[in-house]
């Protein structure tokens, strides 16, 4: 769809998706920077310390942020063999109970990962190593959740839209 064909909402999510993508490809590079370190240090000088937590917690930033922009693009598995041989408008039926039940179900796991956030924040969970502490991490994550779930409702209305056309 054309940006002129689009709405502001649709617009502000794609843009909020795009930058988050950004984010999460920065920390996938940062993350092949301090192995590829690590490994030069283990074989000649020292291992970094706490390159096993800060590529856990990069590796988190870069699934969390990269879901929204990974549902605009389509990237995620999709199985339609039995979709596909559906007539258009049963096929939007679906597609709108689909990404319905994906709207609540990450949703859910927003909450619940803002939820655990602020018990880590509250209890003062850090890592072993580095003692840098969860939370923004955790929220971050349900961050992601909830920039996925704007697309997902973006899919919802469309998919809905082309449901009830007669």
């Amino acid at each position: 769809m054309s940006q002129e064909k689009r709405g502001a909402f649709e617009r502000l999510t794609y843009a909020l998706n795009r930058w988050l993508n950004w984010i999460g490809a920065v920390a996938l590079l940062l993350m092949v920077f301090l192995v590829c370190t690590n490994i030069l240090g283990r074989l000649f000088i020292q291992p970094l310390k706490g390159v096993y937590e800060i590529v856990g917690f990069l590796g988190g930033i870069a699934i969390g942020f990269a879901m929204g922009y990974t549902q605009i693009q389509r990237g995620h598995i999709r199985v339609e063999i039995l979709v596909l041989r559906l007539r258009p408008r049963t096929r939007a039926i679906v597609n709108t109970i689909t990404y319905l039940i994906c709207f609540f179900l990450f949703a859910l796991m927003a909450w619940q990962h803002a939820n655990f956030a602020t018990s880590t924040w509250q209890v003062g969970e850090v890592s072993e190593t580095l003692k840098i502490p969860f939370f923004p991490l955790i929220y971050g994550v349900a961050f992601g959740c909830i920039a996925l779930c704007l697309v997902l409702f973006i899919d919802f209305l469309k998919s809905l839209s082309k449901a009830v056309k007669k």
